[in-house]
């Protein structure tokens, strides 16, 4: 298989593979599970295994995919996951590896993933103020995940990407606090837009989007724009005069980044998705419990790439619901 043979109809070369390896997770975050409703979590016997998931990243790799990420749920809930990353960072063709984590439980993985050579890092932290962080998700853990972050900046990783969902008359008060981080620390803090993502999510009036939060950030001080390095970026960021870090805007509501999206993702289960925002899937567990070739499962990925949608669900209509629980999707 040649580079770049992962192409959707539009033109969009597919490099990037986000993976769920659970759908388990320590949190129970209002805006990915919900208010009263149960955690449903896989079977054991319904996720893939690592094999199989190397397996799938091998084929990816020789069809152009050079850059993963590992989420959940809480990816750092999975057994063996330090083995599993030491096989997939060896894997021929894959070029970045990082992980995307509520940080409760990252403290004791700083350092075998710093040997690993995993050095970028994207940490869910809602809230500076400890009642506001429990409301949030449900547990006081907010002391353990900021000393984290801290352990990991003097550590050297590189980058740390802080992810805030905004939500109104939660923790919308705290956005300037939330910037004025980048100032002393080279943070990248993200402000992301609230996509209510099921029947049973929080009521859309908690949805603040991100004109409304650069508007008010501008009322501190002046956000300089920074020119994006990489083209399929989808946050659009600035930052203040003179500070370490940068403020970056992730707008899947307002202000879509479809045209260059270059993802696939590959949920706990074993289905592949286009988009997150979409019920088409393509299943390749079955396909490799069957016994099918490396040449079959490519042509499941080659699928996948063509069910991709020019544009996500939200544009147009800022009442979209994503069709699974984001926490097993692996949003």
């Amino acid at each position: 298989m040649q580079k770049q043979a992962l192409v959707d109809h539009y033109g969009r070369s597919l490099s990037y593979l986000r993976i769920s390896v659970t759908d388990r997770c320590n949190l129970n975050c209002l805006y990915c599970k919900g208010q009263d409703i149960s955690p449903m979590n896989f079977h054991p016997a319904e996720i893939l295994s690592y094999e199989e998931i190397l397996r799938l990243v091998r084929i990816g790799a020789g069809m152009g995919i050079t850059k993963v990420r590992i989420t959940g749920g809480e990816p750092l809930m999975r057994k063996g996951l330090c083995p599993f990353l030491e096989k997939l960072v060896a894997i021929p063709g894959i070029l970045d590896v990082s992980i995307t984590t509520n940080g409760v439980k990252l403290s004791d993985y700083l350092k075998p993933l710093k040997d690993l050579g995993i050095k970028r890092l994207n940490i869910s932290l809602d809230s500076l103020n400890r009642e506001t962080f429990e409301q949030i998700a449900g547990l006081d853990r907010l002391h353990r995940v900021y000393d984290t972050i801290m352990t990991a900046l003097d550590m050297g990783f590189s980058p740390i990407k802080i992810n805030m969902v905004a939500l109104r008359g939660i923790n919308d008060h705290e956005f300037g606090d939330f910037a004025q981080l980048t100032m002393p620390l080279p943070l990248h803090i993200r402000f992301i837009e609230y996509m209510p993502s099921s029947p049973h999510m929080l009521d859309k009036k908690k949805q603040i989007l991100s004109p409304e939060i650069k508007q008010r950030l501008q009322r501190r001080e002046s956000l300089i724009p920074v020119l994006p390095t990489n083209k399929s970026a989808v946050s659009e960021t600035f930052r203040y005069k003179n500070a370490k870090g940068d403020i970056g805007f992730i707008s899947p509501v307002s202000k879509h980044f479809c045209k260059t999206c270059n993802r696939l993702r590959l949920t706990a289960d074993g289905k592949l998705r286009p988009c997150l925002l979409s019920d088409k899937f393509v299943d390749i567990k079955d396909a490799m419990r069957n016994g099918k070739d490396d040449s079959f499962i490519g042509e499941k990925l080659k699928q996948a790439a063509g069910l991709k949608p020019e544009y996500s669900l939200t544009v147009g209509n800022h009442n979209v619901m994503v069709p699974r629980l984001m926490s097993a999707i692996g949003g």
